[in-house]
Formats: structure tokens, sequence, C-alpha cells
């Protein structure tokens, strides 16, 4: 078994490379700052597979926009680190991921809940969804809105062109009435 070498170059040569569309270029360019650029984006979004895929968005977006690097603004790494950054952030400020976080975190939190009290809460058992579709149709719409499909109270003001204070009222109303009846 024959162990690749890693290329390295030194920034003027790596630039070079890499504005030329060089092969040795690109390599190097992984070598020597993917574990650097991975760390950035696992800090911000926290999750290894989405970061994962980040640093490949990372790698494909410098090689494409290469050309807009300027190195008298600042050093490649520097640049680097601000399209992985970006696009990390972007990432978590989209609605896919933040759907997926509130997914994961309320699984997390059932799981706690379920090993602490040693059952299993099911909701058809419980009548949730009924309790649900019993709520008045304009308290109905938002708590879907904002529980199951991930939208900001904002958002869901914009979506049904109602005022943001309504929206939250309306929110609150339709907890205070499931909670009733649980309690």
């Amino acid at each position: 078994m024959r162990l690749k070498t890693k290329i390295t170059l030194s920034e003027p040569e790596l630039v070079h490379a890499i504005l030329e569309k060089d092969k040795n270029g690109a390599e190097a360019l992984y070598d020597m700052y993917s574990s650097s650029l991975y760390g950035v984006i696992f800090r911000i979004v926290k999750h290894q597979e989405i970061a994962e895929d980040l640093l490949q968005d990372t790698f494909i977006r410098i090689w494409n926009s290469f050309s807009s690097y300027d190195s008298s603004k600042g050093r490649l790494f520097t640049w680097m680190v601000n399209v992985a950054r970006n696009i990390a952030i972007d990432k978590t400020r989209s609605k896919e991921f933040r759907n997926s976080t509130k997914t994961e975190d309320i699984e997390n939190n059932v799981l706690i809940v379920d090993k602490q009290i040693n059952t299993e809460i099911n909701p058809e058992i419980i009548g949730l969804k009924d309790l649900i579709e019993k709520l008045k149709p304009e308290h109905k719409i938002i708590l879907d809105l904002v529980y199951f499909e991930g939208f900001t109270h904002v958002e869901v003001a914009e979506k049904l062109d109602i005022p943001l204070g309504t929206v939250k009222t309306r929110l609150r109303n339709a907890i205070i009435t499931l909670r009733k009846v649980f309690n």
C-alpha cells in the first residue's frame, strides 16, 4: 500500500496554481486547508455530516470564484475562512436547517423524557391530533405554521398578512387552550 504524499505549496505558488486551474493546486489547497476550514464550519453548524457537505461546497466555491480573491486585501487563508464561514452561516439561516435542528431537538428531548419516566408517548393515543383539529381555525393554522412547519412569528405574519401581535396572541391562546386540556 502506497501512501499519498501531501502537496504543500507556498501561498504565491498555490494562488498561481489555482488561477491556472492546475490539478496539483486543487490537491494542495485541500491538503493544506481542509482540516482548518472543516473546524470553522463545524463550530457553526455543529453537525458532522452537514459540516462535511459544506466543506465540499466551500472548496467548490473557492475553486469557481477564485478570480475574486485579491491578495492585496488579505491572506488566502483569511479569504477562504470567510467563504467557509459565510456558507456555514447561510446554511444555519436556511429554513431546511432550522427545521431539521428543531426536529432533532424535539426528538432528543422526547427520548430523554421517555427514558426518565420509562414510557412511550404516542400522539395518537393521547389524541393530540384530534385536539389540534378542535382548535379555532385561526389558532390551528398559526400553530401548524410555527410548530410543525418551522416558520418564525414574523414569517407567519407576512404569510397570513396579519399583524405580528395578532400572530403572537393567537398562538398564545392556542397554547392556553391545549394546556387546559392537559392540566
